[in-house]
């Protein structure tokens, strides 16, 4: 198993490692540190550590875990940067589907739309497992609006949001409610249908800025998010903040430690892992 120190995993899967700046919150990119601190060792190139590369031998790996846990996939890289194949792409869901439902993968992107092309040509309108997240980073408002609404027109049984690294203060209301949520909260009768994943931000994880070059973050942001979180019933993650110039992970906030993960159950109670495409 691959450790890591990520808070809100158990482990992470790096089949893809590297990755090149798309918005202001690749300034800073701790991957690219880590990356340069290895070159030369780990499959990172020498001459260009943080260059995409694809790691056929590591595809294998979370098969032979035997323990369940929630997988990062590609917390070195972007699994959905235009330099990895289609092909490669699908064998990585494909190890996921093996592993179903053992152990649970949290996909996270900043390229939510060649995740999008992906999806449509790869799975149709199928829906994938229920052991696969789909997630996609905003900093602020700007990305937010811009790459969420592409994460909700895809099929999935759970999506998330890491509002990492914070620079901007955000709203989050418009995506924490699907339509059902709406139309219940306008006093409209509708049943849920059993099974049917509405569209909406199931889990929001939230931190400011790491390393020595870290931007300011004012806790009112998170403050904010949080209660947005609160109000829709939308578990929140606070991962790290800086309080008086100093780091802190997993910091209190008004009085406790937000470490809040979501169920899969609570989403999807009868989903079963998608048929796959040959």
């Amino acid at each position: 198993m691959t450790k890591t120190k990520i808070e809100w995993t158990d482990a992470v899967w790096n089949p893809v490692t590297g990755c090149t700046p798309v918005s202001p919150g690749c300034q800073n990119c701790w991957a690219r540190r880590m990356a340069q601190r290895q070159k030369g060792r780990n499959g990172y190139p020498v001459d260009e550590p943080f260059r995409v590369t694809v790691h056929r031998n590591r595809l294998v790996e979370p098969l032979r875990w035997r323990k369940s846990r929630r997988v990062s996939v590609c917390s070195m890289g972007d699994l959905f940067h235009e330099d990895v194949p289609d092909l490669f792409i699908s064998e990585v869901f494909k190890v996921m589907l093996d592993c179903w439902p053992r152990h649970v993968f949290q996909v996270l992107t900043k390229r939510p739309q060649r995740m999008a092309a992906w999806f449509a040509g790869f799975y149709g309108n199928q829906k994938p497992s229920t052991n696969v997240w789909l997630g996609v980073t905003v900093e602020d408002q700007e990305r937010a609006d811009e790459r969420i609404p592409v994460l909700l027109k895809i099929p999935a049984v759970m999506r998330f949001v890491s509002y990492e690294p914070a620079l901007g203060a955000v709203d989050l209301r418009r995506y924490l409610y699907s339509d059902y949520d709406k139309a219940a909260m306008d006093n409209q009768l509708l049943t849920p249908i059993k099974g049917f994943n509405y569209a909406k931000v199931n889990w929001v994880i939230a931190g400011c800025e790491s390393g020595p070059k870290r931007r300011p973050a004012p806790a009112h942001w998170f403050r904010n998010v949080r209660r947005q979180c609160e109000a829709a019933g939308v578990p929140f993650f606070l991962k790290q903040l800086v309080i008086d110039d100093e780091l802190i992970k997993m910091p209190d906030l008004d009085g406790r430690v937000w470490d809040q993960v979501p169920e899969v159950t609570e989403t999807c109670r009868s989903a079963t892992p998608a048929a796959r495409r040959s």
